[in-house]
């Protein structure tokens, strides 16, 4: 490349990202091999609701980048949530420690550089984990997710939304693994004969298909994760007494023996807030921006109607105000619907030692804009904590392909020290909320009231009224159920099912209206 050729690419780099609102500072372009600090890498903050991808290879920095994003979103007042899947991000908590590589990085790249922590929640699921105990109930999660969860076929899924229904229609609250255990458990009895023989396509061996697979659930120690008291996902929105947004940090000890819970319990999440925050459009900066860690994850053996229903909530919850950026590998690990809608790139190095590689770098090198660069050869040569950038600017196009080497993170650039983490959990508002887990009355006690009446004499059918009008006042006594915003009625859902409406109806009838949204999860409505 000729030195005119080099100033006019750095200049339109330069002018490419330079931006009249707000950004988050994310480098500075490297043209010809040098790094250009009068060229600035940044990324607007009203664009970060477009999504985004960060890619990359092992080791190349991608976590990093996270906890540099993390940080200047927190500064400007947006709540952030990721996965901390290796348990570096926990030191966003705390102050990193200067040195000469990163006081090196910072004088290259022509920005200032100063220790800080910064505002965080720490969050574990079920428990497992030092964070604030995460819960949902098994009602609220539906029988799509579950179904992912323990990888059911389309007939099995079919079964348990029937399942599901007849719980509903029967007043049978499931709250917790054992609720649901105990509703299959009685259509597959003696007892429950009948009604089994009334849910048109449910078969007994389907049934006991989906009871073995709940039992493993319990094996695996998931059932600490279902239960109450259910995690309200407005927690994730909010921000420190100084204005500065809270991060909400997911630890995932154990991610590698619970995948496909780690992944689900992040669409539930999303589902939530999509059903909870009203629309809003364009915005000078997000109400929250959301890593989505490990998302080839959550796209692996995916079925058709999920991977739908994941398309939909990428594609509508931008006009909420939340932003997604997808955390993984390289870009093929996204299914194309979905990558399409990712308008911010930042893709850290690949490696190209077998065939597959090479499918990959081809692949990712399509899905830039064309750019001076050679960058299938800039992508295997780019050192750790260097990126190749395309963002989307305040106009809505994309910026000019920026090889950049990246800002190093203010926080500690490491696991937070247990004993700290323990002392935040512990003054957590949080951790008197969600740390002691409920066991209310539910179906689970119900059906053990019914079988048990018959067999009393005298005061049986009096201990299962008792226990039935206990149920019944459970709700009033519990904390106030979130609302939902009118116009979720009108949410688009994951695939339409007659069965859900008819849900829906029934426990409407009987003062509890179930209102189903994206995934098929289900919101209480007083």
């Amino acid at each position: 490349m000729t030195e005119k050729t080099s100033t006019d690419q750095v200049h339109a780099i330069a002018e490419g990202y330079t931006f009249s609102g707000p950004a988050i500072a994310l480098g500075a372009a490297l043209v010809d091999g040098q790094v250009h600090a009068d060229a600035p890498v940044r990324l607007p903050l009203a664009m970060m609701n477009r999504h985004g991808l960060v890619a990359g290879a092992t080791g190349t920095g991608k976590t990093k980048t996270l906890q540099l994003m993390a940080e200047q979103l927190s500064a400007a007042g947006v709540p952030v949530f990721l996965a901390d899947i290796k348990g570096d991000l926990s030191g966003l908590s705390a102050p990193g420690t200067p040195n000469e590589k990163i006081t090196a990085r910072a004088s290259d790249v022509g920005m200032d550089w100063s220790p800080a922590s910064f505002p965080v929640e720490y969050y574990a699921l079920g428990g497992d984990g030092t964070g604030v105990p995460l819960r949902a109930r098994v009602s609220s999660f539906g029988p799509i997710l579950l179904s992912r969860i323990m990888d059911l076929n389309e007939t099995q899924e079919s079964s348990l939304q029937l399942i599901f229904h007849w719980a509903d229609q029967q007043g049978l609250e499931l709250y917790d693994l054992k609720d649901l255990r105990a509703v299959i458990t009685h259509l597959t009895s003696p007892e429950g004969k009948q009604s089994l023989a009334e849910l048109g396509g449910l078969s007994k061996a389907t049934a006991g298909v989906i009871l073995r697979e709940l039992v493993g659930l319990e094996a695996d120690g998931m059932e600490k994760f279902f239960g109450e008291p259910e995690f309200d996902s407005k927690d994730v929105l909010r921000t420190a007494s100084d204005g500065r947004g809270v991060i909400s940090c997911l630890e995932l000890p154990t991610v590698q023996t619970k995948p496909a819970l780690f992944s689900t319990f992040l669409m539930w999440l999303l589902a939530d807030l999509f059903t909870d925050l009203p629309e809003v459009g364009d915005v000078d900066k997000p109400k929250l921006v959301f890593f989505f860690d490990e998302a080839h994850l959550l796209f692996k053996d995916a079925s058709p109607a999920f991977l739908d229903s994941i398309l939909t909530t990428v594609r509508l919850i931008r006009s909420k105000g939340v932003g997604i950026f997808f955390v993984t590998q390289t870009p093929k690990d996204v299914p194309g619907d979905v990558l399409g809608q990712l308008a911010n790139r930042v893709q850290h190095a690949l490696r190209a030692f077998t065939p597959d590689d090479a499918k990959a770098l081809k692949a990712t090198v399509a899905t830039f804009p064309v750019s001076p660069y050679d960058l299938s050869s800039v992508l295997t040569s780019a050192g750790t904590g260097e990126a190749v950038i395309t963002v989307m600017n305040e106009r809505g196009a994309p910026t000019p392909v920026a090889w950049t080497r990246m800002i190093a993170p203010r926080s500690l650039m490491g696991p937070a020290p247990a004993d700290a983490m323990q002392a935040a959990v512990a003054a957590s508002p949080g951790q008197a909320t969600y740390g002691t887990p409920v066991d209310s009355p539910s179906a689970y006690e119900k059906l053990n009231a019914r079988s048990a009446a018959p067999a009393s004499t005298g005061g049986g059918d009096a201990e299962a009224q008792r226990i039935e009008d206990q149920i019944t006042r459970e709700p009033e006594r519990r904390e106030p159920e979130r609302r939902e915003p009118e116009r979720a009625r009108s949410a688009p859902r994951a695939a339409d099912n007659p069965l859900l409406d008819v849900a829906a109806s029934i426990a409407g009838q009987v003062g509890r209206e179930f209102v189903r949204g994206l995934f098929g999860t289900r919101r209480r409505r007083r």
